[in-house]
């Protein structure tokens, strides 16, 4: 059924959880970073996102945003995917994902999203 409440495990070792969708299919949840993401600053940082309603499309798109909560630095991802489920019923999220890091000044502004 494609929904994504729960907790969901990336390639690289990041994890995601995702509380319950609400009636109008937004959710909540954690992103905790993997060991790829390098360095300790990095801490379970709160998501909010919202998917397709699974009663009009199996396999939802879906987005979400990570704040992340760092010690010195402003930092936000979001990921825009979308939810698929194979014949056995195994679901698997495949997404993309831009983050943004904040700018000392505009003239630094062309390095800031990756």
């Amino acid at each position: 059924q494609c929904l994504l409440s729960g907790s969901w495990r990336s390639d690289t070792g990041c994890r995601m959880v995702v509380y319950t969708l609400d009636k109008d299919n937004r959710f909540s949840g954690f992103y905790l970073p993997g060991p790829a993401a390098g360095g300790s600053e990095l801490l379970t940082s709160p998501l909010e996102g919202s998917q397709q309603d699974t009663g009009l499309v199996p396999q939802p798109i879906f987005s979400f945003t990570v704040n992340w909560l760092l010690r010195e630095t402003a930092r936000t991802t979001v990921f825009l995917g979308q939810c698929y489920v194979d014949t056995s019923g195994e679901e698997t999220l495949h997404a993309l994902w831009l983050l943004r890091e904040g700018a000392d000044s505009p003239a630094e502004d062309w390095k800031a999203s990756w």
